[in-house]
């Protein structure tokens, strides 16, 4: 089901009508903070603020296409929302976005911005999807998914334009929300024939995709992160789940306060702005930052769509323990 590099130039042709390709750059202070070379790809530089955009803007082409949509509907935590939002209205269609109650109150306030009509249902993404699926039969919508072929041709432009940009990369670390952008990932690699290893990144507090890797099977798990939402994942999807198992060196955990260090040291070095997933690939690579030195590293800051409240209390805790 993977896109071969074909399909990946095709997708970004729909990308790049709306929008340029996003930066990656080596931060001299990041690097030392690392003790390695790091190179950062910006997700966070979309007009959206995070790389799903790439994948609506896909998905959308292709549908308006080949179907007649009247109206679509999906469920988020936000950022996929965001990308459907922000295609829907550029091809003139009606959404609806379901999201759980205590969803990120920025990203609910991007959505409604998009013009969408905004549901809250249930404590997580699995209940709010469900859901979703449910209104979607109920009242002829399409429903599109967090996960499906078009949408990973999207997103695997963001990694075709880092490993061609930065060829020698030894290891690249990619946070896992549903599998979309790790998906990608493995994806613009193998189109590619290189060899860069690719580790997945997920949070120690939603743990599916973590427990499913390691025991070579779908596992649910519950999901407590107060910081990582993007990353906020309780069933594996079974499609992304196959491609992770077979292209991806390692998944690596990490919590919390790993994250809300990584936003802090992220702002500190390269002034930019860090959602929990955004920073979780620089929370990995500092719990493994002895394993890599010596070598090129790629990390992907997915996006920057932290709620401001959020951020200050994070930005107000200390540095001086974290050089």
């Amino acid at each position: 089901m993977l896109p071969n590099l074909g399909d990946i130039e095709e997708a970004a042709r729909a990308v790049y009508s709306v929008m340029p390709p996003t930066p990656q750059y080596c931060w001299p202070l990041l690097c030392q903070r690392v003790e390695t070379e790091v190179w950062v790809k910006h997700e966070n530089h979309t007009p959206m603020g995070a790389f799903k955009l790439r994948g609506g803007l896909v998905y959308f082409d292709d549908l308006t296409r080949r179907n007649r949509v009247d109206g679509v509907i999906t469920a988020t935590r936000g950022n996929h929302g965001q990308s459907v939002g922000f295609a829907a209205k550029r091809y003139g269609l009606p959404a609806k976005i379901v999201v759980p109650f205590g969803n990120s109150a920025a990203k609910n306030a991007a959505m409604r911005a998009l013009g969408v009509e905004l549901i809250e249902h249930g404590d997580d993404f699995q209940a709010a999807r469900e859901f979703a699926v449910a209104l979607a039969r109920d009242e002829s919508l399409h429903m599109v998914p967090a996960f499906d072929p078009r949408l990973v041709a999207g997103v695997a432009t963001y990694s075709l334009e880092l490993l061609r940009a930065v060829p020698d990369l030894s290891t690249v670390y990619v946070p896992i929300g549903l599998g979309s952008g790790i998906c990608g990932m493995v994806a613009a690699r193998d189109a590619l024939g290189r060899n860069t290893q690719i580790v997945g990144v997920v949070s120690a507090h939603a743990r599916a995709y973590a427990a499913s890797f390691t025991e070579k099977r779908a596992v649910d798990a519950p999901v407590s992160t107060a910081l990582a939402d993007g990353m906020a994942c309780r069933t594996p999807e079974p499609a992304a789940l196959e491609v992770i198992r077979r292209g991806v060196d390692r998944i690596v955990e990490v919590t919390d306060g790993e994250v809300a260090r990584a936003i802090r040291l992220i702002f500190e070095c390269t002034r930019n702005v860090a959602e929990g997933a955004g920073a979780a690939a620089l929370a990995a690579v500092l719990q493994e930052k002895n394993r890599l030195k010596g070598r090129k590293v790629g990390i992907v800051l997915s996006g920057g769509n932290i709620d401001s409240n959020a951020l200050a209390q994070i930005l107000a805790e200390p540095v001086s323990d974290e050089h």
